[in-house]
């Protein structure tokens, strides 16, 4: 397993293969030209329909790399303007799940989605349009409940039912017209990220796999999640929990809490950068419809959600992007289960859950595009 930092430190061997660090320093130079807010923006959920709609809108081998560096004195981060892409639908689990589809010109795809109530345009759009600026296809998609997509009740997360979204988001990016079903990567940041581990030990046909700030470990997560909130709303948070999932078991609709909180709010996640999202998110408050809730039962499920365990099951090369002063997340979790992928390697960056968005936006995307333009290139391209 390689491991970039944002300084050298010595080489290490561990798990099933060796990893190495190598420097990727953050420019200090850059700075994020999106405006601060802390306000929520106003929320909302579609259910979406089965049919299939269209609309218009609006990496050699990574072990080594070093992020190229800039000769201004002042570095704005680059928000590229989405090119044309279409709305489509591709079916799962008897339902439909939305997706936004950006046509490629390389033959590689990225299959992209967000973590606990994250939809697809703020979750995906920044990185997106990176990727696609590179030449890949783009499939970004709501799982089923949320955003766009189809199922009922609405904001429940179920793990096992966001695992087959992602199959079934595989399988219909290998019918598109443009895409190599052999050069086919995935992309997830938070919960999403650790459904990546999964998802790349159960596809051994990817090409490729990014997990951004992945949530690998419930349980090694619930201490520290627990100790951001006061006794009093951890309390109110599981007891709200465990009459949402007494409800569900005689058709009550979910009890919703709010996905992130200041300390002492009953919310899903509490911790100091929880709140980072909104601004790191949806900064111009674009994304009206983002219901920014989740089902009071992930508090109960959580902790027994470990995706982490599956890393050694890996076969596609993977990269692990973690945030050093990440709370929400850890990154010490992701760096112990990436140590089991056979072929992986971890790029540290400074900063919290949302850094990849902000301030370390820029060599966040440029290592990740990076790493896959060394591995979703054609075979006959690629660099041993």
């Amino acid at each position: 397993m390689d491991v970039i930092r944002s300084t050298p430190v010595p080489t290490y061997t561990g798990g099933s293969g060796p990893w190495k660090e190598h420097p990727v320093i953050l420019d200090p130079r850059i700075r994020s030209t999106r405006p601060d807010r802390s306000a929520a923006g106003t929320s909302g959920a579609a259910t979406g329909g089965t049919a299939q709609e269209a609309c218009g809108t609006a990496t050699p081998q990574a072990r080594g790399f070093t992020a190229p560096e800039n000769d201004a004195s002042t570095l704005e981060v680059h928000v590229p303007a989405s090119a044309q892409r279409e709305n489509v639908r591709f079916a799962s689990g008897g339902t439909s799940c939305a997706a936004w589809y950006y046509p490629g010109s390389n033959g590689g795809c990225v299959i992209m989605a967000g973590g606990t109530s994250v939809t697809k345009e703020p979750a995906t759009d920044l990185f997106a349009a990176r990727f696609n600026d590179a030449g890949f296809a783009v499939l970004a998609f709501d799982h089923r409940r949320f955003g766009e997509s189809g199922g009922a009740p609405r904001q429940v997360v179920r793990f096992d039912e966001q695992i087959a979204d992602w199959h079934a988001a595989i399988e219909y990016a290998a019918t598109l017209p443009d895409v190599d079903p052999d050069r086919i990567s995935v992309w997830g940041f938070s919960l999403a990220a650790g459904h990546v581990f999964r998802v790349a030990a159960d596809h051994p046909r990817l090409a490729c796999a990014i997990a951004q700030t992945p949530l690998v470990d419930g349980r090694a997560l619930a201490p520290h999640a627990l100790r951001s909130m006061t006794p009093l709303a951890a309390l109110r948070l599981f007891g709200r929990g465990v009459a949402d999932t007494l409800g569900s078991l005689v058709g009550r609709p979910p009890m919703l809490v709010p996905t992130a909180g200041p300390r002492g709010t009953v919310a899903s996640l509490t911790t100091r950068d929880a709140m980072d999202g909104d601004r790191a998110l949806d900064p111009d408050r674009r994304h009206t419809t983002w219901e920014q809730t989740v089902a009071a039962r992930i508090a109960l499920q959580l902790p027994g959600y470990r995706p982490g365990r599956h890393a050694s099951r890996i076969r596609c090369p993977l990269l692990v992007v973690v945030c050093d002063q990440d709370q929400s997340a850890l990154p010490g979790p992701a760096v112990g289960a990436a140590r089991h992928a056979p072929n992986a390697e971890v790029v540290h960056l400074p900063g919290r859950h949302y850094a990849p968005f902000l301030e370390a936006h820029e060599q966040a995307a440029r290592t990740q595009i990076a790493f896959l333009r060394r591995h979703l290139a054609p075979h006959a391209a690629r660099t041993p």
